[in-house]
């Protein structure tokens, strides 16, 4: 594994991690703690953003061009995961296990389907 590669998978998770736990401690009302959610998520989304600066500087590429298909992939993105969310949601939250297991499932098809709309079948 090169250095970084390794780097961005660190710096990556992390920022995931962040995130992540941002949004549980904002959305959810039973931790009480919406400012400090939205502060560690807000930290979460800025590493995430330095981590992909930092990886295309060690890798010597350019940020990629914006184009239509970026911004389709890039929302296709955003709504498959907020769709495997909503699956999480109806098991954890709302008790819904059936119907968050088959949003859930959705959700990672969604998300799987990704690799061949980006890199293509050859």
């Amino acid at each position: 594994m090169k250095k970084s590669s390794f780097v961005a998978l660190v710096a990556g998770t992390v920022s995931g991690v962040l995130f992540a736990l941002g949004m549980c401690m904002a959305l959810l009302p039973e931790w009480n703690a919406f400012t400090e959610g939205v502060i560690f998520g807000s930290v979460g989304i800025v590493l995430g953003i330095a981590t992909a600066l930092v990886w295309c500087k060690m890798e010597h590429k350019t940020l990629p061009k914006w184009s239509g298909k970026v911004v389709l992939r890039t929302v296709y993105a955003v709504v498959s995961a907020l769709v495997l969310g909503v699956g999480m949601c109806l098991c954890l939250v709302w008790n819904q296990i059936v119907w968050g297991t088959l949003v859930g499932l959705l959700g990672i098809v969604m998300l799987i389907a990704l690799i061949p709309m980006i890199k293509g079948i050859k």
